[in-house]
C-alpha cells in the first residue's frame, strides 16, 4: 500500500492510496481534479473509489467532475452533503479494494457527517493508515463547527485514540507548525513539544509536508490527546477531560487570531472620495 501525498490549494491535502500489487488506487478527499489527474498519470494507476471525509468545498469539490470522467467510480463518505455521493457508510463499515482493507470510523463534531479510514493490508509489515480530515490533525485537533466538546471526546479517546500506536496520521490540512506553537504554549516544558515544532518548521521552510505523524507521537506533544496530563490541566484551569478539551479548543480558536485590517488600496480610495458616488444616496 503507497500513499501519494498531494498538497493542494492552501493548506490542504488530499491522497492517492496504491494497492502496488494491482495498480489500482483510491483517492482521499479528492478537492483538485486536475492534480489528481496528473498523479494518476504518473503513477499509471486506474481510480477506483473516492473516500470522503466530509462535504467542505476543500474535502469534496472534484467529486462530481471525477464521477463524469470515470463513469462507474464510487464515492463514499456519510454525508448526504457530500458530492456525487453513491455508497453511504456507517461506523465499523468495513470496504475492500484489492488487497486494501478499510474501516470507516464516524467521528461527527467538526461537521455532522465526518468520517475517517483507517486503512492496512492483511499480512503486510507496513503500518496502518489513518485518513482523518478534519477531526485529528499533527498537534491538533478540528473546530468544532456542526459538534459539541462531548463527541471531539468520544472521537479522539474511545475511536481515533485506540488505533495501533503505531498507524501513520495522514489529516487534511497543513497546520503543524501553528498547531504545535499552541501546544508550547499549553505544555512550555515539553521535550517532544519542542523537538517537533523545530522539524516542523524546517520542513515548512522546505516547502515540504508535516506528514504522516504517528499515533504514539501524537500523544507527546499533541494538547488535545494529553488532557488528563497535569500540565494541561493546569493550563485550562479544568480537570474533567471533556472541560480540558472544550476548554484548549476555546484558547486555540483565539490563539494569536490575525486582526482584520482595511485593505490599504480601499482605504487610499475612500480618502480620494473615489467612492463618493457609489455611496451618495438616490
Amino acid at each position: 500500500m503507497k500513499v501519494k501525498v498531494i498538497s493542494v490549494l492552501e493548506d490542504n491535502y488530499m491522497y492517492l492510496v496504491i494497492d502496488e500489487s494491482t495498480r489500482d488506487a483510491v483517492a482521499v478527499d479528492a478537492a483538485v481534479p486536475k492534480r489528481l489527474l496528473e498523479i494518476i498519470r504518473k503513477e499509471d494507476v486506474v481510480l477506483k473509489a473516492i473516500l470522503t471525509t466530509h462535504h467542505h468545498w476543500d474535502h469534496a469539490r472534484g467529486n462530481e467532475e471525477l464521477a463524469q470522467l470515470f463513469p462507474g467510480l464510487r464515492v463514499f463518505g456519510a454525508d448526504e452533503r457530500i458530492g456525487a455521493l453513491t455508497h453511504r457508510v456507517t461506523h465499523g463499515q468495513e470496504l475492500t479494494f484489492g488487497a486494501i482493507r478499510v474501516r470507516c470510523l464516524f467521528t461527527p463534531c467538526h461537521t455532522s457527517g465526518h468520517m475517517c479510514y483507517f486503512m492496512w493490508e492483511d499480512d503486510s509489515p507496513d503500518a496502518p493508515a489513518l485518513f482523518s480530515g478534519d477531526t485529528l490533525f499533527v498537534g491538533g485537533c478540528g473546530q468544532f463547527f456542526e459538534g459539541t466538546a462531548e463527541q471531539m471526546l468520544t472521537n479522539l479517546t474511545q475511536i481515533l485514540g485506540t488505533l495501533p500506536k503505531d498507524t501513520k496520521v495522514f489529516c487534511g490540512h497543513e497546520c503543524t507548525v501553528r498547531n504545535l506553537k499552541f501546544a508550547l504554549k499549553v505544555e512550555p516544558e515539553n521535550e517532544a513539544v519542542k523537538e517537533k515544532l523545530a522539524w516542523a518548521r524546517q520542513r515548512d521552510d522546505q516547502d515540504l509536508p508535516t506528514v504522516p505523524s504517528t499515533l504514539q507521537e501524537e500523544f507527546l506533544y499533541n494538547p488535545f490527546l494529553r488532557l488528563t496530563e497535569e500540565p494541561v490541566q493546569r493550563f485550562t484551569g479544568r480537570t474533567e477531560p471533556v472541560e480540558v478539551l472544550r476548554t484548549l479548543r476555546s484558547q486555540r480558536d483565539n490563539f494569536k487570531k490575525p486582526k482584520e485590517r482595511p485593505n490599504p488600496q480601499a482605504m487610499l480610495a475612500f480618502d480620494w472620495g473615489l467612492f463618493g458616488p457609489f455611496l451618495e444616496k438616490k
